[in-house]
């Protein structure tokens, strides 16, 4: 009974870093193409919403009103957020570092 347990809560796991990635991936492609777009607030709005939907249709599904589950899953998704973020970085931002010294005044 445990063991089935621990799957179920691996699988949310698992379910809710691939909505992370669905959710961020796509809102880091969506400011990519919204830049370049004559009309950004549909692109905005329209990945909003079909983001939103994905998501919370996942979390539900994933969840099956256990709240065990749902927590897990919500882990999955934060840890996703940021493996997203660390990868859709800038070239220049991975450089540059701040000194110790240079966060102190003079």
């Amino acid at each position: 009974m445990a063991m089935n347990n621990t799957l179920a809560l691996l699988l949310a796991w698992m379910a809710g870093g691939a909505l992370g990635a669905i959710f961020f991936g796509g809102l880091w492609w969506t400011v990519k193409k919204s830049l370049a777009s004559a009309k950004p607030a549909l692109w905005v709005f329209g990945s909003l919403l079909l983001r939103m939907g994905v998501t919370m249709t996942g979390f539900y599904l994933v969840s099956a009103g256990d709240w065990q589950r749902m927590f897990s899953c919500l882990v999955g998704f934060l840890l996703a957020r940021q493996l997203v973020t660390r990868l859709t970085r800038l070239p220049e931002e991975n450089q540059i570092r701040r000194s110790p010294e240079a966060s102190h005044a003079p």
